[in-house]
């Protein structure tokens, strides 16, 4: 090619080249959420600031679930790809800078930057597949999509713990840089879309609104009852500004010319009941994905790499689900499918109630395993019900506005079952009986880091790892409670939905 001639776009759709792009955005949010949460006690080890764990990941889905109705409206207005393609430039940013982090209070900014852009990745890759196959088609190019994360639930774990063990933990960052070019690239090269030109209107007001209602709420559910009295100044002003938001975004959203997210697709019982019962599966998601990587090497004492096969397991149960999933919709329909994935959830909840240091590795394992599989049965059938019963016009944004639901849920997870870990964990640090030094919650931070847990006297340790252990069973407790609300609002779902 000569120098300075732009690259070939296709005039036609590439299908399967568009869905090998499609598959390495995919791989790189898999990669993503399974190398981060097995590399996390060993940055908590390196930087410190355990009780600032959950804020890494309560920030990035933040950031993702505020962002996501954004692009997917942007995606509607402008097309699919000029929205993938910087979505993507930014996340990319956000992983370069999170590597170069030496503090957890720059980590955290990071992820901000990361999260800004995550939003239009999975999103719009999704989009992207409703848009260029058929709905039979759909249903199988989305378990072909899922089963990326059985790969990367393979790769990324292995990676992950030998960066972590052996390099250094900032190429579990540095990993997505290489991937995302591939993908923007392929999308670019590849993808042919027309779009119609015309004047739009920008809903930053809603955008706005959205944003200080769910992290005025994210900051309570973190901060409260540990660095606030549940009845204090800062946290009554919070929690007024977060529902204060909330109503002012549902006013204005629904007199705005071009919302950010259109109020008008909530009232198909489908999408509504599809989109809370995301939001609920989302607090699942997070509550295991977050903290079972802890447990694993700070109660049961496992190094990195075994933290990370035991989170595996979900993300192998997930795409071989989501596989079956594809056919039990052609054959049983949307309600049925889905079901089944509640119930499967709710017993893999039961086995992480039920874990405990002596029955190991295997047993978190088999529970993570049993979560991949409810999710994959009932996320699936989720994207796939609602993309089939909405318009190209509003596609994005109905897809958005699942992921924006499982997003808000994993981010209020996150700050929910953090707070219930760091007030669970204080209480009783507090009430310790024959320990010589004072202890708090982030000296769980010694947990974490091998050299320095080796220091510690049997004292000491044993009672940082019953602390712990019965702040992340306080955890469970409360994925199990949500898995049980999930299973109920998909049995809500109605038999049969309008498909267009």
């Amino acid at each position: 090619m000569e120098a300075g001639k732009a690259l070939p776009v296709a005039k036609e759709t590439n299908r399967p080249l568009v869905l090998a792009s499609v598959m390495l955005a995919m791989f790189m949010a898999a990669v993503e959420a399974t190398i981060v949460a097995t590399a996390m006690p060993s940055i908590v080890g390196d930087l410190g600031g355990f009780s600032l764990f959950s804020w890494v990941f309560s920030v990035f889905l933040l950031m993702q679930a505020v962002t996501i109705p954004i692009y997917g409206k942007l995606a509607d207005l402008y097309g699919r790809k000029p929205v993938f393609v910087f979505g993507t430039a930014v996340f990319l940013l956000g992983s370069l800078l999170c590597g170069f982090a030496r503090t957890m209070q720059m980590l955290i900014f990071f992820r901000l930057v990361q999260g800004l852009g995550t939003g239009a990745v999975q999103a719009i890759a999704t989009t992207i597949v409703g848009d260029i196959y058929t709905l039979e088609e759909r249903a199988r190019v989305q378990g072909y999509l899922s089963s990326v994360w059985g790969i990367s639930s393979v790769v990324g774990p292995a990676l992950g713990g030998v960066m972590v063990q052996y390099v250094n933990w900032a190429w579990v960052f540095w990993l997505n840089i290489p991937i995302g070019v591939l993908a923007v690239l392929g999308i670019t090269l590849f993808l042919a879309e027309k779009v119609e030109k015309k004047q739009h209107k920008i809903d930053y007001l809603g955008s706005a609104l959205l944003f200080v209602s769910i992290s005025s709420l994210m900051v309570v559910l973190i901060q409260g009852g540990t660095a606030w009295v549940w009845s204090s100044l800062p946290v009554l002003v919070l929690m007024a500004c977060s529902v204060f938001g909330l109503v002012w975004f549902v006013v204005h959203e629904g007199k705005a010319a071009e919302p950010m997210m259109p109020l008008d697709i909530w009232h198909n019982r489908l999408i509504f009941l599809s989109n809370a019962a995301s939001l609920t599966t989302g607090i699942v998601l997070i509550g295991i994905s977050s903290f079972l990587p802890a447990f694993v090497q700070g109660v049961m004492g496992e190094s990195p790499t075994v933290a990370g096969f035991t989170l595996a397991m979900m993300s192998i149960g997930w795409p071989l689900a989501a596989a079956v999933a594809g056919r039990l919709m052609l054959r049983f329909g949307y309600r049925r499918t889905a079901l089944a994935g509640g119930l499967i959830l709710c017993l893999g909840a039961v086995f992480f109630v039920m874990l405990q240091p002596e029955k190991g590795p295997v047993w978190a394992g088999v529970g993570s395993f049993l979560v991949g599989v409810g999710m994959g049965l009932a996320t699936t059938t989720f994207v796939v019900a609602i993309q089939s019963s909405v318009e190209w016009q509003t596609r994005g944004a109905a897809t958005a506005s699942n992921m924006f639901m499982r997003l808000l849920g994993s981010t209020l997870g996150a700050s929910l079952l953090g707070g219930v870990l760091n007030t669970r964990m204080s209480n009783y640090l507090r009430s310790a009986q024959g320990v010589s030094i004072s202890i708090n919650v982030d000296f769980a931070n010694v947990l974490l880091d091998p050299a320095r847990r080796a220091g510690l006297s049997q004292n000491v340790l044993a009672v940082l790892e019953t602390g712990l252990s019965k702040a992340l069973h306080s955890v469970y407790w409360g994925v199990l409670i949500f898995a049980a609300f999930s299973l109920l609002l998909i049995a809500a779902l109605p038999q049969k939905s309008n498909q267009t």
